[in-house]
């Protein structure tokens, strides 16, 4: 017969272990009636959109148009993506010069319902696409007048094609982006992830990603055109989101 000593659940029986599992689950469940006395959640319940993105109103962008409305077909792009609370639509400035690279862009807009994480940005995507990353800049969008209005954080980056791509498609790609975490702005995937991790005394999380692409034309828009047109399509599309949209926090 086997020595119950070098018996693999013998182990679990000696009292050091006994007495070690009592104080772990003591821990445990002291751990969880203090987090509920503090009024902490650690663990986040759903958060879902007062209206699917899908359902904004192109009306309520004018003068923008929208001219493409895209969705994404591969089931496994769309699984890598981690949501399908998302808008992938290609919008136009009519006002702008018919040759400007500005006068149209994609704007790629994805929820997270109940985040844990930032798992995308452009950096990671399209370098993980193959592109090579040429600029990464912080930059501000002024909403509004200078004195009425507000500054927004968000991030500029440039692209350039991948190797060997003999496609049409433009040689260099600007992108702008920024984030929406629980009813504030943040300009980067730090940022935000300390936006979400700050948000312990609420029993509700989400974040949103604003992206905008400039690779609709052939020519690529200077960083200050992109920018500036960027502003102003933010300036149109934001409070429509925030008022339609995004979630109120309780």
């Amino acid at each position: 017969m086997m020595d119950s000593r070098h018996h693999p659940a013998a182990v679990y029986l000696q009292p050091a272990f006994i007495i070690c599992a009592a104080v772990l689950a003591l821990a445990a469940g002291g751990m969880s009636v203090a987090t509920k006395k503090l009024g902490l959640y650690l663990k986040k319940e759903p958060l879902p959109l007062k209206k699917p993105l899908d359902e904004l109103d192109a009306g309520k962008l004018a003068p923008y148009r929208v001219v493409a409305r895209q969705k994404i077909e591969n089931a496994e792009v769309l699984a890598s993506l981690e949501t399908e609370d998302y808008i992938l639509w290609v919008l136009e400035d009519p006002r702008q010069p018919a040759r400007s690279p500005a006068r149209e862009m994609l704007a790629f807009i994805t929820y997270y319902r109940l985040p844990d994480r930032v798992p995308h940005v452009p950096e990671e995507c399209y370098t993980g696409g193959g592109y090579q990353r040429l600029n990464t800049d912080a930059v501000s969008f002024q909403l509004g007048d200078a004195d009425g209005g507000r500054t927004i954080p968000g991030r500029y980056l440039r692209f350039d094609k991948r190797m060997g791509d003999i496609s049409l498609a433009p040689q260099q790609f600007p992108v702008l982006y920024l984030f929406r975490v629980n009813g504030e702005y943040a300009g980067s995937r730090d940022d935000a992830r300390m936006a979400l991790n700050k948000n312990i005394f609420r029993k509700h999380s989400y974040f949103c990603k604003v992206e905008l692409v400039f690779n609709q034309s052939l020519a690529t828009p200077a960083k200050e055109d992109a920018v500036a047109a960027g502003e102003r399509l933010l300036g149109v599309l934001l409070p429509v989101l925030e008022r339609e949209h995004w979630p109120e926090m309780e």
